[in-house]
């Protein structure tokens, strides 16, 4: 089926456009000041600005659908700022934070941040890495995510080590993982998960360092949840409508 052509556009809508490509590109300022938060200890801030680089990453492609940027703002590649913008938010930081704070024992920390930067850059890179019917094969790079519930929950950096091993690991085995925001099936429950895990993160923030742990093991078991899914999806796919 051919895609159906768009009128020219108007300056209004390529404006709008080209606006989502720099909304995709603020991911950057995020990540550094990240870092920056890293550097100073400053733990609430880092979680406001991983929070906010999750929002960016979360509504941009569905902004970049909506508005047609394919199409209005075609001298910039979307994906690939995307990814690049993704690489330093959900691999680098995190890489650096698990040495600054010692997620794992000091001497493995270097290994691990290695591991996972070149896992990533592994899995950035595959053609195939979003497939086609919307899922991320392979663990999706979520080290942010894992690096600061590790921190929050303060286990045995050897326990911690062996999580990130494992999902290193994960990166190349091809289970197909939920992506909340487009995979199709279970579309409603996807979304109200991580609408209420997106709340339990936003409160940790407010109470931080007053997390009550309810707070914290709720948004584990919808991560579980999702985690579960996404095995029943690979393994127990849909067969096609005839």
């Amino acid at each position: 089926m051919t895609t159906p052509m768009l009128p020219p556009p108007s300056t209004l809508q390529k404006t709008l456009a080209w606006g989502v490509h720099a909304f995709t590109a603020t991911g950057a300022v995020w990540g550094l000041l990240s870092i920056l938060a890293i550097q100073q200890r400053q733990w609430k801030l880092l979680f406001l600005w991983v929070a906010l680089s999750l929002i960016v990453d979360g509504f941009d492609g569905f902004l970049a659908r909506f508005l047609h940027t394919k199409e209005y703002a075609a001298g910039l590649d979307g994906a690939l700022l995307d990814n690049i913008i993704d690489y330093l938010n959900y691999a680098f930081v995190p890489a650096y934070f698990l040495i600054e704070v010692q997620l794992v024992p000091p001497q493995t920390g270097l290994l691990v941040a290695c591991l996972i930067l070149l896992s990533s850059a592994y899995q950035f890179s595959q053609s195939d890495a979003k497939t086609d019917d919307h899922y991320f094969k392979g663990f999706p790079d979520y080290w942010n995510i894992l690096a600061i519930y590790l921190f929050l929950l303060q286990w045995n950096p050897w326990f911690n080590l062996a999580i990130f091993l494992i999902c290193v690991v994960l990166v190349f085995v091809p289970i197909k993982y939920i992506y909340p925001s487009r995979t199709t099936r279970d579309r409603t429950l996807n979304q109200v998960l991580a609408y209420t895990w997106g709340a339990l993160g936003a409160a940790a923030i407010i109470l931080y360092p007053k997390i009550p742990a309810w707070v914290i093991w709720a948004s584990l078991v919808i991560s579980a949840i999702y985690l579960v899914m996404s095995l029943i999806h690979t393994f127990l796919p849909r067969k096609p409508s005839s």
